[in-house]
């Protein structure tokens, strides 16, 4: 227990060295910045910003009230870390959950380790560490290991080094993107796994995807069944729910237009009827009480 105190104490009086104007630390180069970059502080939660390169979307409500109340038993056990902005202002690079849950418990102040990076920098950390520590779905890996191609510029073979992931296996990943945008947000979710994800990707027409998502969730299909019915289709040649597919290709412009709106809104395919009178109906199909509640927030939401 004295171990512990010596650590907090010796997290303050570092805190305190950051609040001196005089001798504000910007550089590695700084006076006093050995004692401070990499070392563990504890800093005014007020003072921390949140990252905007940070990958994670989701937050679980549930499972963050657990960690809040085990931070309200326990303390901090990880630090989280972050980059030096400015004086007494500082910018996440991890450790988000433990920041929201460490807020949501009303702590003042969050033990932190300390680092001196450009964006560029931030976002490799950022997106490297997340990739590796935090439970992200797996679009929310597809996307992180995309910026690392698109915004630092790397190759498959460099992230592969960084990430310490098959080359293959961030190819898997990356390829998910490729699915509808209906079927991510299945994904991340939870109505499938990234075992289904792969199995659909063989299919190229967003509309058959949809289809096929169709099916895996209404008859709870499993991931080898799913890979059966893409072969099957594959081999033949013919589309699940052709019949309805071409129904579909038939309705008005602007039907089709809304109808992926409300798709893209509500995380499923609607199904849009309509006469030749032009009167019709809205089906929006849901999968669990849990699904049903969600479009329930989103259709009150939307008012």
């Amino acid at each position: 227990m004295a171990k512990a105190t010596k650590k907090q104490a010796l997290g303050r009086g570092l805190s305190a060295l950051l609040k001196d104007p005089t001798n504000d630390i910007s550089s590695v180069q700084d006076k006093n910045a050995d004692k401070v970059i990499g070392n563990i502080v504890d800093l005014d939660i007020e003072a921390i910003e949140i990252n905007p390169f940070q990958p994670r979307t989701n937050f679980n409500e549930e499972t963050l009230r657990e960690l809040a109340s085990s931070i309200k038993e326990l303390g901090v056990i990880q630090p989280i870390t972050v980059r030096k902005l400015d004086f007494n202002k500082y910018q996440l690079v991890s450790g988000e959950r433990r920041f929201r849950a460490s807020k949501l418990i009303g702590l003042e102040t969050i033990p932190a380790y300390i680092r001196i990076a450009n964006d560029q920098e931030s976002l490799e950390m950022a997106l490297v560490e997340n990739i590796q520590r935090q439970d992200l779905d797996p679009i929310e890996i597809a996307l992180s290991y995309q910026r690392l191609i698109d915004e630092i510029n790397l190759t498959q073979e460099q992230m592969s080094e960084r990430v310490g992931k098959k080359r293959s296996t961030i190819a898997n990943y990356l390829r998910l993107l490729k699915l509808d945008p209906i079927i991510q947000t299945g994904m991340r979710d939870g109505f499938i796994s990234m075992g289904h994800g792969r199995a659909i990707i063989n299919i190229e027409d967003q509309n058959q995807q949809l289809d096929i998502y169709e099916q895996i969730i209404s008859k709870k299909l499993s991931v080898r069944d799913t890979e059966a019915l893409v072969r099957a289709f594959q081999n033949g040649g013919h589309a699940p729910k052709a019949s309805a597919k071409r129904q579909e290709e038939d309705l008005p412009k602007f039907i089709k237009k809304g109808a992926k709106e409300f798709s893209e809104y509500f995380g499923h395919k609607i199904n849009v009827k309509v006469n030749n009178k032009g009167k019709g109906n809205i089906t929006i199909p849901f999968h669990s009480e849990e699904d049903f509640n969600r479009i329930i927030k989103l259709v009150k939401s939307a008012k």
